[in-house]
């Protein structure tokens, strides 16, 4: 039986960048919603702005957690 692929390094590096899919998709998925907010009802941009940021440090936690779940695993 011969092998058709051999995964050489650390699998934690491997997942985390699988992992940095769901984050990345989060992040525009946020600021997809601000720029569709304000472009509906501009005067409410400024309460609009707060909720953005909020949402982007929450999705950049996650991916943060992901960085250093992987360097935590890895031993």
């Amino acid at each position: 039986m011969s092998t058709l692929a051999a995964v050489e390094g650390s699998v934690n590096t491997i997942g985390y960048g699988i992992a940095a899919i769901g984050p990345g998709i989060g992040v525009g998925l946020v600021f997809a919603a601000y720029i569709q907010a304000t472009a509906r009802q501009p005067e409410s941009a400024g309460l609009t702005r707060v909720y953005m940021f909020m949402g982007f440090a929450v999705v950049e936690a996650l991916a943060l957690f992901g960085l250093v779940l992987a360097f935590a695993l890895g031993g």
